[in-house]
């Protein structure tokens, strides 16, 4: 059984403009679902390591695939900051509240 291997430099690069291209798109149209379905995936891709990490036959590759988790991390967090900041326009366009305004400082400080 092999693994999908995201700390490759070609799919880092891949995935990353991948998850880029997500955002941008979620943030043109005004749809959370699209960052959240993003970080859906990545959610899933590190259920998947987990799994992966207990399989006895890939006991060699162990750093192959926490290296791989690790990475999945950063992804994981950037799709989240993401959602939420989508989230954000989402619901001034359509005026709506958003679930949460906890990073309403942060938003602020950005513009």
């Amino acid at each position: 059984m092999g693994i999908i291997d995201i700390s490759n430099p070609f799919t880092l690069l891949l995935i990353l403009v991948l998850l880029i291209g997500t955002i941008l798109l979620g943030k043109t149209t005004k749809n959370s679902l699209l960052p959240a379905g993003a970080l859906a995936i990545f959610l899933g891709l590190l259920i998947y390591y987990v799994v992966a990490l207990r399989n006895p036959e890939l006991a060699e590759i162990k750093n192959t695939i926490l290296n791989c988790m690790s990475i999945n991390f950063i992804f994981i967090f950037i799709a989240f900051i993401s959602y939420l900041w989508v989230d954000d326009i989402e619901a001034k366009v359509k005026n709506k509240k958003s679930i949460d305004n906890s990073l309403d400082w942060f938003w602020q400080k950005t513009n």
